[in-house]
C-alpha cells in the first residue's frame, strides 16, 4: 500500500497527488494535521531517512523554533519536534511499502515507480 503523507494545502504535496492520479497510481492520502501521527511512524523515519533528511529546514515550522533547539537539534530531539509540531516533516513524504522519500519532482518519482513496478 502507498501512502503519501502531507499537509493537504501544501503545494508541493498537491503537485505530488496530481502526480500520482495522472499516473493511475493508488495510494491512500494521509494529512499530518488531521489525522496526526504515532511515535514508532516518525521513530522508523528518522531511523531510515536520518532526521536531517525529514526534517524541513526551509520550513516556517523550522524557522519558528528557538535557535538553540535549532542548532542542539539530534535524532531524539527532532522526533520530539515532529511530535509536537508534525509540518517540520519535508513533505510529501512517500511510502512505497518498501521504502520512503521526501520531497517531489516528476522526474524523481518516475524513478522510483519505475523501480518499483506495482
Amino acid at each position: 500500500m502507498i501512502t503519501l503523507y502531507g499537509i493537504k494545502n501544501c503545494d508541493t504535496v498537491k503537485k505530488a497527488r496530481k502526480w500520482l492520479d495522472e499516473h493511475t497510481i493508488d495510494y491512500a492520502f494521509h494529512d499530518l494535521r488531521g489525522d496526526g501521527l504515532t511515535q514508532e511512524q516518525v521513530s522508523e523515519w528518522v531511523a531510515e531517512l536520518g532526521w536531517e533528511t525529514l526534517v524541513n529546514k526551509r520550513s516556517t515550522t523550522w524557522k519558528a523554533l528557538d535557535e538553540s533547539e535549532r542548532n542542539s537539534m539530534d535524532s531524539a530531539s527532532a522526533q520530539a519536534a515532529i511530535m509536537a509540531q508534525p509540518t517540520l516533516i519535508k513533505r510529501p513524504l512517500l511510502d512505497t511499502g518498501h521504502q520512503r522519500f521526501t520531497g517531489f519532482s516528476a522526474s524523481n518519482y518516475e524513478t522510483i515507480f519505475n523501480q518499483h513496478t506495482l
